[in-house]
């Protein structure tokens, strides 16, 4: 080869890149290779990403198989999301078949339970193992069409966007909608202002939770109102919903007690797991709770999850992929730092969370609060190793908690 080789593609010479290849009649630089490779894997990605292959499909087991690696307990609600996962991909298979088979209807989804439970983790996991379009939204910004906030359509723009504007792809999504409870009637009297965040979103999102064709602002509606709407069809989204409920477990109780009449009443009432209400829930308790019968008609699978004992916090500590302290000894090991963390503290770090209740969700906070001081002042010195002990961990959660109380 001669020194003027040149790329057939950018016009390079051989001295201004680091590689050029040959071919027949013709070179190309690394630069071009690398640009060539970047746009077929883009138009890949827009054609075949989400094209759904049978034999590539888990089955519910082997969903749940997978949750297992990264949430703790939960197998009810688990085994209900891996169900309703795989009969989505079979309902959506099934578009491609002959018409004159049984048409199977999607099953949307209420997921109940309390804060820290883990309903956004079980959501945000199952993303990693679709192949379809998946986005999580929160109900809480959401607001009846013509006031501030977001409207019930901006649900689908992020699906969309996850999809890369591939509405064919979109229209077999899964859409999370977190915060369901925020969006509850706020009272059954009559008002002369309207409940534009709570009862008027419900009426919006009853025509995508039951399927009909939509326009979606493709760049978020109000803010471009000339944009051009694109069409979204969506009786084959999945819908899939959380909330807290918080306070529903006084209504199970109530619907309970009256139940509950006879010479049976005492005998009864034994059966009754009183540290676990929301696992006797009920669509009358979400009417009463504030949602409209016609949102708990379209959402037919309502499951629930467990609230988190101390063997299940115990567990979330240590055990997941993404265990709360494999994440702080990644952190320390970064900075050529081992972390060790004694049995003892493990234990304080489940008792306060349990104190404090608010589920796995504390135990992060209550961490923080005991590493905050090594995580700034180690990485400057030249420590190799760092052991927490029960005493530490004790002095360091009782400073932040006295700033925090003369703070308030």
């Amino acid at each position: 080869m001669k020194n003027t080789d040149k790329c057939s593609f950018c016009g390079r010479d051989r001295r201004d890149v680091t590689l050029l290849v040959s071919g027949v009649n013709a070179f190309i630089c690394d630069m071009c290779a690398e640009q060539a490779n970047l746009i077929v894997r883009e138009e890949l990605k827009k054609k075949g990403e989400f094209k759904l292959n049978k034999s590539k499909l888990l089955k519910p087991k082997e969903i749940k198989s997978f949750l297992d690696q990264y949430v703790i307990g939960q197998d009810e609600a688990k085994k209900f999301l891996s169900v309703a996962v795989y009969n989505h991909y079979k309902r959506l298979m099934q578009n491609s078949k002959t018409e004159d088979e049984v048409e199977i209807e999607k099953s949307n989804i209420l997921l109940v339970g309390e804060t820290g439970t883990g309903k956004t983790l079980l959501a945000r996991t199952i993303a990693r193992m679709l192949h379809v379009p998946f986005t999580i939204v929160d109900a809480t910004v959401l607001t009846e069409a013509g006031y501030v906030g977001e409207d019930v359509e901006s649900i689908l723009t992020r699906l969309l966007q996850v999809a890369d504007y591939n509405v064919e792809a979109a229209e077999k999504g899964i859409v999370f909608i977190d915060e369901l409870d925020k969006i509850a009637r706020k009272g059954d009297n009559p008002s002369i202002t309207r409940d534009v965040s709570g009862e008027g979103v419900q009426q919006g999102l009853l025509k995508l939770l039951e399927g009909s064709v939509v326009n979606v602002p493709p760049q978020g509606g109000r803010k471009h109102p000339e944009q051009k709407m694109i069409a979204v069809d969506t009786k084959n989204i999945l819908f899939i919903c959380g909330g807290a409920f918080e306070g529903i477990e006084k209504k199970i109780a109530q619907r309970l007690n009256t139940q509950i009449v006879g010479y049976g009443a005492s005998k009864n009432r034994d059966y009754i797991d009183k540290d676990n209400l929301l696992q006797y829930i009920a669509p009358q308790d979400l009417r009463v709770f504030g949602l409209i019968p016609e949102i708990i008609g379209r959402l037919p699978v309502l499951t629930y999850l467990d609230p988190l004992d101390r063997e299940a916090l115990r567990s979330i500590l240590t055990e997941p992929k993404n265990a709360i302290m494999k994440q702080y000894i990644k952190l320390f090991d970064y900075d050529g730092i081992k972390l060790e963390v004694e049995e003892d503290v493990l234990n304080y770090i489940v008792d306060k969370a349990i104190e404090f209740k608010l589920g796995a969700r504390g135990l992060r906070s209550i961490c923080e609060a005991i590493m905050i001081d090594a995580m700034f002042e180690l990485p400057s010195g030249d420590h190799q190793e760092m052991i927490i002990s029960l005493e530490y961990a004790q002095k360091k959660l009782e400073k932040a908690n006295v700033k925090r109380l003369k703070a308030a």
